[in-house]
Order: structure tokens, then C-alpha cells, then sequence
């Protein structure tokens, strides 16, 4: 056992299986989640979760070695501000959430001052499905887990959770909060608003009725992301805003330059536009499918910590 006891703040598709993962590994002796409706409680026990699941912050958290925000990010704060008086001395808090900057700014202080210590996480795991009911727990096989930690990190601290991380099947990699947000604003904020906005416009009912029908395999595979949480979507973008906005700029100009190209029928700049594309495509998926704990140890020796 590496923890006696893992307290889980949210138990949705994240936190449930991260339960999942926890108690199948057999890495803590107990594992407990907070709910924020009784008739979620008897659903997560049921489904094996966690241990046991309550509506009580404070008796969830409490004894904890290790706290697990599992939350939209706008709720973050409150939450740790009502689990602050319940945490107990030198846990270690973490959380799953998308955008580290300002989560990572506001949290640190906050527990440190509770005599705990936060690090910040971002398992690259997820799926369109939401709720518990999806949860799984291979959900972190072979899925990138930044960790963000600060000139206030303890350094046995962020070895026990790149421990934790890499116990529930995640590549661990760290590097500065602010280089994350810029990453996955490019990465992961900016492709879901894209799917987002796909949606809407191609399924908007003022189009003939029958364009549903010719939606096929290529679009079901660009949208599908948009079919995640709006109201986690709707955290991780205004947390990220100036980020997102930056790059949305760049994107729009760059379909701007292609429309200006079918304008002028430029048969060759189209071409290099799609054979630029698939090249750097082919060349990633195939550097994914290469990939390995062990090629993603020796990236980190290579200077991407």
C-alpha cells in the first residue's frame, strides 16, 4: 500500500476511475469520494468506486494522505476552502483539472497555509462520456500526466506522486503551469471548441433536414469531442482565455488564407495545405505509436521536465 487513505473531490468519469484504478492496484488501504447528492452515493459504492462515498466534505477528507480534486475547475476553490480546516498535516492535494496556471496560483497558498502542500496534475485522459456510470480503470494506460510543481514543492512530494500517477498506469512529465496552459490550448482547448462549433453549425435545424443524414464517418470522428461536459468545457475556457483567445486569433487567419486560396482557385497552395497536413499527422501518430514509459523517461532526461 503507498497511501492509507485517498480522498477523492468528485467522483465523475475522472474520479471514478481513478477509484477504479486506485483499488484495483491496491494502492491505498482505503479510498473514499465526495458527492454532492445523496443519490449519488449508493450508485458510486455500487459500482465499486470507492470504498465508501458521502456528501460530507469533511468526513471525506479527513485523515486523508492524499486529496484528489476531481472537479470542474471553477469549483476548485471553494471546495479546498471548506476542506481546509479537515486536512491533515503534510497531506498532499492534487487535482485532474485542464488549466494549471491560475488553479496552481490560487491552490498552493491556500493549502500550504492548512499545513498540507498542493501540486498540481493533468492526466491527458478522458472521453466523451460523463458521470461514473463511464468510468474505467485503465482510463490513465499510457496517458501523459503533467505535473506542475513549483519552487515550493518538496521534492519527496513530487516523486510520491509521480509514483502515484505512473502506479495508475500514466506517463508522468513536468514542466511549469504556464507552458502547459500554452501546450493544450493549442492541443486539447482549441480542437474542442472547433468540434464544438462543427456541431452546432453542420446540425443547426435551419439546414435541410435531410444533412443529418449525410454526417458520416468523418464528421462523427471530428465532433465527437463535443459531446463532453459543456460545463466543465465552459471552466476550462474561461481559465484559459487568453491562451485560447491567442490561438483561436491565429487559426481564424489561417481559414482565412484558405478561403482566399479556394477564391483564387489555387489548385498547388491547396495541395501543400493538406499534404503539409497529413505529413505532420503521419509523422506524429507514428511517434505515438512508438511511444513507451520508457522512450517518455528518457524525454524527460532529455530536457522536457
Amino acid at each position: 500500500m503507498q497511501w492509507q487513505k485517498i480522498s477523492l473531490v468528485g467522483v465523475g468519469l475522472l474520479g471514478g476511475s481513478l477509484g477504479l484504478a486506485i483499488k484495483q492496484r491496491r494502492l491505498a488501504a482505503r479510498v473514499e469520494g465526495y458527492v454532492r447528492r445523496d443519490a449519488r452515493v449508493a450508485e458510486c459504492e455500487k459500482l465499486g468506486v470507492v470504498d465508501q462515498a458521502g456528501v460530507h466534505l469533511d468526513k471525506v477528507v479527513e485523515g486523508a494522505d492524499l486529496v484528489v480534486l476531481c472537479t470542474p475547475i471553477a469549483q476548485m476553490r471553494g471546495l479546498v476552502e471548506c476542506l481546509l480546516p479537515h486536512l491533515k498535516c503534510g497531506a498532499l492535494v492534487t487535482d485532474v483539472g485542464s488549466v494549471k496556471g491560475s488553479v496552481v496560483r490560487e491552490l498552493e497558498p491556500l493549502i500550504a497555509g492548512a499545513g498540507a502542500e498542493f501540486i498540481g496534475s493533468h492526466p491527458m485522459a478522458g472521453a466523451e462520456k460523463t458521470g461514473v456510470s463511464a468510468a474505467r480503470p485503465d482510463l490513465f494506460e499510457k496517458a501523459i500526466c503533467v505535473l506542475t510543481p513549483t519552487t515550493r514543492s518538496r521534492p519527496e512530494l513530487v516523486q510520491r506522486l509521480d509514483r502515484f500517477w505512473s502506479s495508475v498506469g500514466a506517463i508522468p512529465l513536468k514542466m511549469a503551469a504556464e507552458l502547459h496552459d500554452e501546450l493544450v490550448s493549442r492541443s486539447s482547448h482549441l480542437p474542442h471548441v472547433l468540434a464544438a462549433g462543427l456541431a452546432s453549425y453542420v446540425l443547426n435545424p435551419v439546414h435541410p433536414k435531410e444533412q443529418a443524414s449525410l454526417c458520416a464517418n468523418g464528421f462523427r470522428d471530428t465532433t465527437r469531442i463535443a459531446s463532453g461536459s459543456p460545463e466543465m468545457w465552459r471552466d476550462i475556457c474561461l481559465a484559459n482565455r487568453e491562451n485560447l483567445s491567442r490561438v483561436l486569433g491565429v487559426f481564424a487567419g489561417d481559414l482565412q488564407e484558405f478561403r482566399r486560396m479556394l477564391d483564387h482557385q489555387d489548385a498547388k497552395a491547396i495541395e501543400e495545405v493538406f499534404g503539409k497536413a497529413k505529413q505532420r499527422r503521419d509523422a506524429w501518430r507514428a511517434q505515438s505509436a512508438s511511444s513507451s514509459p520508457e522512450s517518455a523517461t528518457s524525454a524527460r532526461a532529455g530536457g522536457l521536465e
